[in-house]
């Protein structure tokens, strides 16, 4: 039995993927344990995991939801400093008292999501295996291509090279505190120098919840990159959709996410575009409106209104889909071979809906752009032209065959057995011969 420690930024969208991953590990008889503040504990919705609260001075009790509601409306670019400075802090605590945490709980490897760059530090200051996995798009740089939080199209020309270098230099800047952080810890770790995200990925194993052929063209990939599709839990785990009233309608879903779901105006705007062609339409706001706000949106034009809904099953409903474009979204919707209309506010929402464009699943409107005439022009164009359909469930097909989490946990255990990198289905293979002779349970 393996014990392995998680580390990973306190938003619901990437504990839920991590959270998947874990749970197939402990049902093939590992120990995982989630380090993080102690607010992150009420998070996690499988009791079988086991919490290290770490950062109890610096995040005392009911502080992370400050950081999230930053996170959600930074604002302009002071506030987008303060989250970025948020960003550096939260790394820099993680780096100070995830050493101890690591000793206390004895851990053999760690599952490092890429957006906290000190979960690749301390496996590496403690000479701990680690797996690198891309909840969002992936941080791995590549010459001439966007940053996944970039809203550009794939470059075609030196013109659009020019840009996507142009924006990661700004980008950098931007990020300086977060940047100096990262250096300040390799260094006093001894490790070799870094400055980004990008520099702290794993040697050992590298998991993306993409499918190659959603993410843009990529050339220079390290040969331990898996592109294993989303994490999630078994569907028959989920809950059905049962919508009252249903008159046969196409039938539209809606959601901005955890974090952006308070969005109250451009939620009306997207009701009133559904009045518009007569369909019937779906609302998640994640909890984040009230009452009054969610009867306004139906007397603007939404047949629904929910705080959450269960998205695969809504999706496997929806002749399309309304959505920020958040990742788990999106690898949703092509399971079910559902059409996008993408309304990208943040993080690496840009990237994933000018992937979405690129792939042909659907377009794209700016949100401080998307009038009620451009959604209702574009949400039409979703619905009946039937292209954007026949990529959707293309890709949907990718996913499909992608592996899921049963190949992540299976890539997981392999780094952390063999502590090399894990590159072939033969090293998998290799892996489940040392997992039987050490008496840990088959990898399939």
């Amino acid at each position: 039995m393996l014990h392995f420690a998680v580390i990973a930024p306190p938003f619901v969208s990437h504990v839920r993927a991590l959270e998947a991953l874990a749970g197939n590990l402990i049902a093939r008889g590992h120990r995982v344990s989630w380090v993080h503040q102690a607010d992150v504990r009420a998070l996690l919705t499988d009791k079988r995991i086991g919490f290290y609260a770490v950062g109890g001075r610096t995040y005392p009790a009911g502080s992370l939801k400050t950081l999230v509601e930053r996170a959600a409306q930074p604002g302009g670019l002071f506030g987008l400093r303060r989250v970025i400075q948020d960003v550096a802090a939260m790394t820099d605590m993680l780096c100070r008292e995830g050493p101890g945490a690591l000793r206390a709980l004895r851990a053999d490897a760690v599952i490092a999501d890429q957006m906290e760059a000190a979960g690749g530090l301390l496996a590496e200051a403690l000479g701990l295996p680690y797996v690198s996995v891309a909840c969002a798009l992936p941080v791995n740089r590549e010459q001439g291509l966007p940053l996944p939080v970039m809203p550009w199209a794939y470059p075609v020309d030196e013109r659009g090279k020019k840009i996507s270098a142009t924006s990661e230099r700004v980008y950098d800047w931007l990020m300086r505190p977060h940047g100096q952080v990262i250096a300040e810890h390799a260094r006093g770790f001894k490790l070799a120098p870094r400055r980004s995200l990008a520099d702290c990925l794993s040697p050992w194993a590298q998991i993306s919840q993409t499918t190659a052929s959603f993410d843009f063209p990529r050339q220079q990939l390290p040969p331990h990159f898996h592109h294993t599709g989303p994490l999630r839990p078994p569907l028959k785990d989920e809950p059905a959709l049962e919508l009252p009233d249903d008159d046969g309608r196409p039938f539209v879903f809606a959601s901005l996410g955890t974090l952006q779901g308070g969005r109250l105006g451009l939620f009306m705007r997207i009701a009133r575009a559904c009045k518009a062609l007569d369909v019937q339409l779906l609302l998640a706001h994640c909890n984040r409106l009230g009452a009054a706000e969610a009867a306004a949106l139906k007397k603007a034009g939404a047949t629904w209104v929910c705080g959450f809904a269960p998205q695969r099953a809504a999706l496997a409903q929806a002749n399309a889909a309304v959505t920020h474009a958040g990742l788990n979204t999106v690898l949703d919707a092509f399971d079910a071979a559902t059409p996008l209309l993408a309304l990208p506010i943040a993080f690496d929402q840009p990237g994933v809906a000018a992937r979405v464009v690129h792939a042909g699943a659907g377009l794209r409107l700016l949100p401080a752009l998307a009038s009620t005439a451009a959604i209702t022009r574009a949400l039409r164009r979703v619905l009946h032209e039937p292209a954007f359909a026949e990529r959707s469930h293309a890709l949907g097909e990718d996913v499909r065959q992608s592996g899921g989490v049963e190949m992540a946990a299976d890539i997981v255990e392999a780094a952390a057995l063999l502590r090399q990198p894990v590159l072939t289905g033969q090293l998998l293979a290799e892996a489940a011969a040392a997992a039987f002779t050490e008496n840990h349970l088959h990898v399939e």
